[in-house]
């Protein structure tokens, strides 16, 4: 696989998580984006200010300097003290932002370089493949909590229940091609 290909690809999947994220914010009202179900879990907001922490660190300056920064305050990324849907949701484009920029700068010429996090040597592909797993576990809780808060009048980001079958037989009965698996995902919201 070419780096081109590989860095097209992990773009479509880094987007496809961020527009679930997105799609489930969505669907929340503002005071709901707040609520934690105990004082140990994490409210959506709070992942959110974490993921943003977390992109800001590992995508400023990627090629160039260690993904732990020094003026990063992990901590204080689970204190509940964003102040309203607009807060967040500028965090959350920031980070993003932060990310497909960073994405952006790789290239044939520099792909083979290394990429540190905490002192341990990554591999370009290795890194962008720590995060694509962080970010997905991490927006994987907004979507249940997110399931959890609208209940039955949750819209499904996936093949509702009950409709596999109606939605395999339109996949089946495309012939064979190449694409990227999210493609129609973003399309058509489905999996």
């Amino acid at each position: 696989m070419k780096s081109s290909e590989y860095l097209e690809g992990i773009q479509k999947q880094f987007s496809y998580y961020k527009s679930l994220g997105e799609k489930t914010i969505d669907q929340i009202p503002e005071e709901k984006l707040f609520w934690q179900y105990n004082s140990e879990s994490n409210s959506i907001a709070i992942i959110v200010k974490h993921l943003w922490g977390n992109m800001k660190s590992r995508w400023t300056d990627f090629l160039t300097t260690d993904g732990e920064k020094e003026w990063r305050q992990r901590d204080a990324e689970f204190e509940n003290d964003i102040a309203s849907k607009e807060d967040l949701l500028t965090k959350w484009n920031d980070g993003w932002q932060c990310l497909f920029e960073a994405l952006e700068s790789i290239d044939q010429d520099n792909f083979n370089q290394p990429i540190y996090i905490r002192n341990i040597e990554h591999s370009i592909t290795e890194a962008i493949n720590r995060q694509l797993a962080h970010y997905s576990y991490h927006i994987g809780q907004i979507v249940c909590i997110g399931k959890m808060i609208v209940g039955k009048e949750w819209h499904s980001l996936s093949i509702p229940k009950g409709k596999s079958t109606a939605y395999n037989q339109k996949r089946f009965a495309t012939p064979k091609h190449k694409a990227h698996y999210t493609d129609k995902l973003m399309k058509d919201g489905t999996n």
